[in-house]
């Protein structure tokens, strides 16, 4: 009987202490009304006690413009979509009705240095990185308005963990390929006069009406391939520098509102590369019979050398710099 008793008393004791902790326990009502008092105390500049010791330890983290959220949701988002999906269909289209410039005589059969391998290789490393994080930036700022609604939470939650895994990891061969091309192709990128009538005749690359035929003047790199290059550099800073600033945060320490100011900055950037990349994977791939060439033995065809860029094919003939591939 006595173990009954004290098993009965122990029971009793855990009820009523359960019951204390219940009554003394805050209500919903009076944590918020908790919540909203040190608000209004924050909002009045009152200031309590950290052991952190940034910058920006007093500031309150959700304390932000709420106008980047439906910036992100209904600008940035579907503008990447349509950088990425949209330049790509508009390419397809134009390739069926326009075609692709052809070599007029066709290859000759000899291939000229134009690229060196250390040129070709800092290509490729800024480009195999610039492609994954288009890809992964894309599921990243609109993934969840497009994507998501689509697929299982198991699916997207796998889904968008990679794409930030891969998207970390890349961009530092990316910054450095960004940097290496930047300083050192920058000497043959510099605008010239001739640079305005291949503009005008859309390089040469229409095959219809008056644009027909026209092949204009071009030196080492063509109109379109500068106003390629300089939206790199310029815009691959931002993202860069944007981005430098998300992926280490504890190192610059960046207030909430330069955070934001950042993603809205490397968004914009990232928009911008995505579209002219589409237009120069195109151009070289597609457009240019044998353009792609260049990027992968470092050689063009001569023929390619004279009638895209007969200016610098004429330039190594005459000053003796022209070599051929044995």
């Amino acid at each position: 009987m006595n173990k009954w008793f004290k098993h009965i008393g122990v029971a009793i004791a855990l009820l009523f202490s359960v019951s204390v902790f219940a009554q003394d326990a805050p209500k919903v009502g009076d944590t918020n009304e908790v919540n909203g008092q040190i608000w209004a105390q924050l909002k009045a500049g009152e200031e309590g006690y950290t052991t952190s010791t940034s910058e920006f330890h007093g500031q309150a983290i959700n304390t932000y413009d709420l106008r980047v959220l439906d910036l992100r949701s209904d600008i940035l988002a579907p503008a990447m979509m349509a950088a990425l999906f949209g330049m790509i269909i508009i390419f397809v289209l134009f390739i069926k009705v326009n075609g692709i410039s052809k070599l007029h005589g066709g290859f000759s059969g000899k291939l000229v240095y134009r690229w060196s391998k250390f040129d070709v290789s800092i290509h490729w490393l800024g480009a195999i990185p610039c492609l994954l994080l288009i890809l992964t930036g894309l599921t990243l700022l609109a993934g969840r308005f497009f994507f998501q609604p689509y697929i299982g939470e198991g699916l997207w939650a796998g889904l968008v963990n990679g794409a930030k895994q891969i998207h970390d990891i890349m961009a530092i061969p990316f910054m450095i390929g960004w940097a290496l091309m930047t300083v050192l192709w920058a000497k043959n990128q510099m605008p010239k006069m001739y640079d305005l009538k291949w503009m005008m005749v859309v390089g040469g690359y229409i095959n219809f009406g008056p644009f027909k035929g026209k092949h204009p003047d071009a030196g080492f790199a063509n109109a379109g391939e500068k106003l390629w290059f300089w939206a790199f550099a310029v815009f691959g800073l931002v993202v860069s520098a944007s981005g430098m600033l998300l992926l280490f945060p504890n190192l610059f320490e960046p207030s909430r509102t330069l955070s934001l100011i950042a993603l809205v900055l490397h968004s914009v950037g990232a928009i911008i590369i995505t579209a002219f990349s589409i237009v120069h994977i195109f151009m070289a791939t597609v457009m240019s019979e044998g353009g792609m060439e260049c990027m992968v033995s470092g050689y063009c065809d001569e023929t390619w050398a004279s009638q895209h860029h007969n200016l610098w094919f004429d330039e190594i003939k005459e000053n003796g710099t022209l070599k051929y591939k044995d």
